[in-house]
């Protein structure tokens, strides 16, 4: 029996483990998650660790949870002004294009297995959607510069896709486990989860930016405290209302990020790791969960349904769902390769288990490679396949343009100092107000020869000297629009 020393100890080795291999992985392009799914079947039982775990309760609790934090924090980087030119085709993408995928992978599971329909169709729909740390992590942390709306675009369909996907899993397990219960009784529960969770997103984003505005709470860093309360309340209170709560919490988060917001710097950068720290812990934990030697009998159909999904299944579904918006087919094709699969299906993968119905422990194992192929197959060519289909634009902005000295040749930050003149817009005003670039912040205020840190709160008044750091030149451009007009 371990105390509690061992399993801070054996939990801080895993979590640096994964951080070297991470930073190593990083350099080669290996994608950074797959290292920490190896890490934890290297840790577990049939690994040098040692470690058994074989809990897929504390397995889905624990992806849960930490879906929440990586589905919020992908709603907070999300801006408005990017995904409103793409929005209805990423809506279709997330919802017919899923639903297709399912039903297309689903018959050709049948086909090739003795699964039956519904168990076909429950597999087919566990693997449907993109993996929204998956995608985020590759394209952010890869800094890929696509043509065009692309990258909101793919965001914007793997933060919102996963609510669909649960849908269907849990509609067709439902049908498995009871029979006798007609398909009308699911196609209704479909809409009330769709549009509860809808209502409910919408309603907790309007009125959870007021909470936060409003509740004076003396110290900056509890209000991402709050911000996470606020997200927990709203996952837990929609699922209780029989809403979707992935969809609730992802659209709250567009909400408040495109909101004026009390220390908005400080919530995003405190959920992005949050958010990191989730996508370890996750992948960590489904490492742990699986065996290997039971993914050795079915890794070849593993292999096969991969690949039919990603030349055949996810590519109908994409073309299909894109095929009203006039999109290129070099824009189509590029979609379709990034619709990579990760956590969120072996999370998916757990509601069989702990159902207990027969081939769910099949059903896992199948899952798990098939997500394992997605991610080395796909995750790892994404920056080819951005060059083939002529989506990449590496190569241009290939040299920074630079305002003013750097504060940090590492970090690449801006830094202006400007004087507030008595007829800017931004005299009188909050700094909350101002509606500032998330890249870009007013770190110091020199007033009345004292300097002073301003927080959500501070009033701007004319003759302030203001210290502006931005991490890119056109977040300073837009800052300097805000200040002077």
């Amino acid at each position: 029996m371990m105390n509690t020393e061992h399993i801070l100890l054996i939990s801080s080795l895993l979590l640096l483990a994964s951080l070297l291999a991470a930073h190593r992985a990083f350099r080669y392009g290996i994608p950074t998650l797959l290292l920490f799914l190896a890490v934890g079947m290297l840790a577990g039982s049939e690994g040098i660790g040692g470690i058994y775990f074989d809990n897929p309760v504390l397995a889905q609790f624990i992806g849960v949870v930490s879906l929440n934090f990586i589905l919020f924090s992908g709603g907070l980087d999300t801006k408005w002004k990017s995904i409103k030119p793409v929005m209805w085709p990423g809506l279709m993408l997330s919802s017919a294009g899923v639903l297709i995928t399912a039903l297309s992978l689903g018959l050709f599971i049948h086909w090739i297995t003795d699964f039956s329909i519904l168990e076909s169709f429950l597999l087919g729909s566990i693997v449907s959607s993109t993996d929204a740390a998956a995608v985020f992590s590759i394209l952010r942390g890869r800094n890929l510069r696509l043509r065009g709306n692309m990258r909101p675009l793919l965001e914007l369909e793997s933060g919102s896709n996963d609510p669909m996907a649960y849908v269907l899993t849990i509609s067709f397990l439902s049908l498995i486990v009871n029979q006798d219960q007609p398909v009308g009784h699911q196609v209704l529960l479909f809409f009330q989860q769709m549009a509860v969770g809808a209502l409910a997103g919408y309603l907790s984003g309007r009125y959870g930016r007021k909470l936060i505005n409003r509740l004076q709470l003396g110290f900056e860093g509890l209000y991402p405290v709050l911000t996470v309360t606020v997200m927990l309340l709203v996952f837990s209170v929609t699922t209780i209302a029989g809403g979707n709560g992935f969809l609730a919490i992802y659209i709250t988060a567009v909400i408040l990020a495109n909101s004026e917001l009390v220390h908005k710097n400080t919530i995003i950068k405190v959920f992005d790791g949050l958010a990191w720290i989730m996508q370890i812990t996750l992948f960590l934990t489904l490492g742990l969960l699986v065996f290997p030697s039971h993914i050795v009998p079915v890794l070849g159909i593993g292999i096969l349904i991969a690949l039919f999904q990603i030349v055949v299944s996810r590519p109908l579904g994409v073309f299909m769902s894109l095929l009203p918006f006039r999109m290129s087919f070099r824009e189509i094709g590029f979609t379709s390769w990034v619709g990579l699969r990760g956590a969120v299906p072996i999370v998916f993968a757990t509601y069989p288990l702990i159902a207990g119905i027969d081939k769910s422990d099949m059903i896992f194992n199948i899952v798990f490679a098939i997500s394992v192929v997605s991610v080395i197959l796909q995750g790892t060519t994404i920056p080819v396949a951005a060059r083939i289909f002529g989506i990449s634009e590496q190569g241009r902005d290939a040299v920074p343009v630079v305002i003013s000295g750097l504060v940090d040749d590492d970090t690449k930050t801006l830094h202006q100092e400007w004087v507030l003149p008595e007829n800017s817009p931004a005299k009188n005003k909050k700094l909350v107000s101002l509606n500032f670039p998330d890249k870009a912040l007013v770190a110091m205020i020199h007033r009345d020869g004292q300097y002073l840190i301003p927080g959500g709160n501070t009033e701007l008044l004319a003759g302030d000297r203001l210290v502006v750091l931005a991490s890119d030149a056109g977040s300073m451009e837009e800052a300097y629009k805000i200040l002077f007009g």
